[in-house]
């Protein structure tokens, strides 16, 4: 319990009134005073009726609303406070009675949203109360969810269109042979049949059956390099688990099976591709935390296998040369049977650097440089290398998929 203002506005009155009024009577009203303070505190001691309506889920950097209504049994006032955790932004955090708020997360994972903290005001204004009248509970952030089921929507009405993307090599899903036809204009070079061509003297093609879906795996690396900053868009570990999911609820509506591997130097954890995963996926993969470990590759590739051939995803950042060379050494695990791509977010705030005259652009181009190395490096590992800026790389992972599934088709 404490005083309210008021309270403390008359009790300066009487005091300065002890100078011109007698003094049985400055007696008599602090008393009169202190019983209305009492009597007031007692009628806030009573905890107020909180309806709080928060959501339980979030997307990160997606802001939700959040409501919280009070109501004094005994009359008077109250005045709501919603505490934030570490990494979740509300705005406003107070309001008189009723409270609507914002609420955006900036970081993925499990947190605990404090109860709403009331302080009443009895009816004369004189005391406050402290309540906490409803219970903590558990928020949990997923990755950025609203651009995933909004590409995911687009792809299932046709409607997807391919955004900056820079992608370097080969890819091809390929399928079972079926037959040799005549060629086709729209056909693809790789399907023409060159013996058949020369027997016959007329261009002829290999068709291949259609698989009606597909195996797709995402490896996702949470080991020291996926704790990097990108300005703006969180960790690198962050940006992989947007592409990560966006992937994942396309393979959904595309029928595809899809799995995820999340590894550093061991296993974090391992899902077999099947139909509908992709809420599986980010189940699994919503609270992963990055660790200050190197990541083993070989590990994870072997993990992944699987016995039919699948379009294998890794995202991970392509920094340097040397960080690049387990990737690269690795890749040949999955390349002989699986059709690999690897995902990399761009850095913009170090290309933008790298524009400079200064000191500091002389050593992000030195940065980029090596970067450059190391897609080269793994590019000739047999991987084909995807690399976008953090806010588009999900839709140019998206984009190769679907460009992966249609050279398959052909």
């Amino acid at each position: 319990m404490s005083p309210a203002p008021r309270a403390v506005v008359v009790l300066a009155v009487i005091a300065v009134s002890a100078l011109i009024l007698p003094l049985i009577v400055v007696v008599l009203a602090a008393v009169a005073l202190l019983a209305a303070t009492i009597v007031d505190a007692a009628s806030a001691r009573r905890a107020p009726r909180l309806d709080r309506d928060a959501p339980e889920v979030l997307s990160r950097g997606v802001p939700a609303r959040m409501t919280a209504r009070a109501t004094v049994p005994a009359g008077g006032s109250v005045r709501l406070r919603q505490a934030a955790p570490a990494g979740v932004d509300i705005e406003p955090r107070e309001a008189d009675a009723a409270l609507t708020a914002t609420i955006t997360a900036r970081r993925r994972g499990r947190h605990r949203l404090p109860a709403t903290a009331a302080r009443a005001t009895g009816p004369l204004g004189l005391a406050r109360w402290d309540h906490s009248p409803g219970q903590a509970a558990e928020l949990r952030v997923f990755p950025d969810l609203h651009t995933a089921r909004r590409l995911a929507v687009t792809v299932a009405r046709g409607r997807f269109r391919e955004q900056g993307a820079t992608a370097y090599g080969p890819l091809g899903l390929g399928t079972e042979f079926e037959l040799i036809r005549d060629y086709r204009p729209d056909d693809d070079i790789r399907q023409v049949n060159w013996r058949a061509t020369a027997r016959l003297g007329r261009p002829m093609s290999n068709q291949y059956r259609l698989e009606q879906d597909r195996d797709l795996v995402v490896l996702v690396d949470a080991g020291r390099l996926s704790a990097a900053q990108l300005q703006g868009h969180g960790t690198v570990l962050d940006t992989e688990l947007d592409a990560a999911v966006a992937i994942a609820l396309v393979a959904d509506q595309l029928g595809d099976r899809c799995g995820a591997v999340a590894f550093d130097r061991e296993i974090r954890t391992a899902l077999p591709p099947r139909r509908q995963g992709g809420a599986a996926v980010v189940r699994a993969l919503y609270d992963l935390d990055p660790r200050s470990v190197d990541s083993d590759y070989e590990l994870a590739f072997r993990r992944a296998v699987v016995p039919k051939r699948s379009l294998v995803v890794v995202l991970c950042d392509l920094i340097e040369e040397a960080a690049a060379r387990p990737l690269a050494d690795a890749v040949p695990v999955l390349a002989r049977r699986h059709a690999v791509i690897v995902a990399a977010p761009k850095d913009p705030a170090l290309e933008r650097l790298a524009e400079g005259e200064d000191a500091r652009a002389t050593i992000a181009r030195d940065v980029l440089a090596a970067r450059a190395k190391a897609v080269a490096r793994v590019k000739a590992s047999g991987a084909r290398v995807l690399e976008a800026a953090p806010d588009k790389l999900a839709t140019a992972c998206v984009a190769a998929y679907l460009r992966a599934k249609a050279r398959a088709a052909v």
